[in-house]
C-alpha cells in the first residue's frame, strides 16, 4: 500500500467534512443537542460529519473495518481499520469555543499507518503516514526540546463522568501545576496531542479517553519524535484508555509523578 497516497486522500476527505462543520458552526442550533450519557453530548453535526467521512473512506479501502464514535458503522476488517472521531471537542463546538477538530486514523493489522487531525478554527491539518515524517499544513513538525518540567507547558483533560479517580487526579494536577510553566485544558484530546507533536505543548496526560480520541494523535506524536505510554509506562494505552505523550525528555520525570497517584 502507498501510505502517502492514502494519507493525501484522507486529507482531502477530512477537508470536505471540515467545510461542512465550519458552515454549521455559523448557524448551530443548541436546542438540537442530544445526550449519550452524563455530560456526553452529541449533535446532528457530529452524526452527519461521521456519515460523510465513512461514505468517502469506504471508497478508499472497501474491505476495511470501522471504529467510529457515533456508531454510524461498526465492523471488523481483516487487515485495515479506520478509527474516527468526526468532531473531537463537541462540547467546545456546542458552546462556540474555538478548539475542536476531526480525527481519522488507519490501522493495519493493529498498528497505525496513517493519522490525520484537522483543527478547524485555525485551519491546521496535522498528518503523518508510515515511513514518513509528521507535518502541519505541509510543513514538517517536531516535538519540543525542552529538557524538564520547570521549562515546560503541559496539557491535560478533565473527566466529565466516572469520577472515582478524581481525587488522585487532582493531586497529580496540583504537582504538575507547581512544577511547570502551567497546565492547559483545551477540551479536545486530539488537538492536545498534535499540539504536543508540533512542540506547542511539551507533554499531554489524560485518563478515561476513548480510542477515537487518540488513535491519530498518538501516532502523529510518535512520528514527530515523541513518546506515548500508558500511566504505567507501558504500551497498553488502547486498553487502559490513559495517555502520557511527551517530547521524550519529560517521560521519566512525568511517569515518576503519575505513578505516585495512579
Amino acid at each position: 500500500m502507498n501510505y502517502e497516497l492514502i494519507c493525501n486522500k484522507v486529507i482531502a476527505i477530512v477537508k470536505l467534512t471540515g467545510n461542512f462543520i465550519r458552515k454549521e458552526s455559523l448557524q448551530f442550533d443548541a436546542s438540537k443537542i442530544e445526550y449519550k450519557g452524563l455530560n456526553d453530548m452529541v449533535s446532528y453535526v457530529d452524526k452527519t460529519a461521521e456519515q460523510k467521512l465513512v461514505r468517502n473512506l469506504e471508497k478508499l479501502i472497501p474491505d476495511a473495518g470501522f471504529i467510529t464514535e457515533e456508531k454510524t458503522i461498526s465492523r471488523e476488517g481483516k487487515t485495515y481499520t479506520w478509527i474516527i472521531d468526526p468532531l473531537d471537542g463537541t462540547t467546545n463546538f456546542i458552546h462556540g469555543i474555538p478548539a475542536y477538530g476531526i480525527s481519522v486514523a488507519l490501522y493495519e493489522e493493529g498498528l497505525p499507518v496513517v493519522g490525520v487531525v484537522y483543527e478547524l478554527n485555525r485551519g491546521e491539518m496535522f498528518y503523518s503516514y508510515k515511513g514518513g515524517d509528521a507535518f502541519m499544513n505541509k510543513k514538517q513538525i517536531k516535538v519540543s526540546t525542552n529538557p524538564d518540567l520547570p521549562s515546560s507547558l503541559l496539557a491535560t483533560g478533565f473527566p466529565y463522568y466516572q469520577f472515582e479517580k478524581q481525587a488522585q487526579y487532582l493531586k497529580l494536577l496540583e504537582e504538575m501545576m507547581q512544577k511547570s510553566h502551567g497546565v492547559r485544558r483545551i477540551g479536545a484530546a486530539a488537538v492536545d496531542l498534535v499540539y504536543t507533536a508540533c512542540g506547542r505543548f511539551d507533554a499531554f496526560f489524560e485518563y478515561n479517553l476513548q480510542q477515537w480520541d487518540f488513535a491519530a494523535g498518538c501516532f502523529i506524536v510518535q512520528q514527530a519524535g515523541g513518546e506515548v505510554f500508558d500511566f504505567s509506562g507501558g504500551n497498553d494505552y488502547f486498553v487502559k484508555r490513559e495517555i502520557l505523550a511527551t517530547n521524550g525528555k519529560l517521560t521519566a520525570e512525568m511517569l515518576e509523578a503519575i505513578k505516585r497517584y495512579f
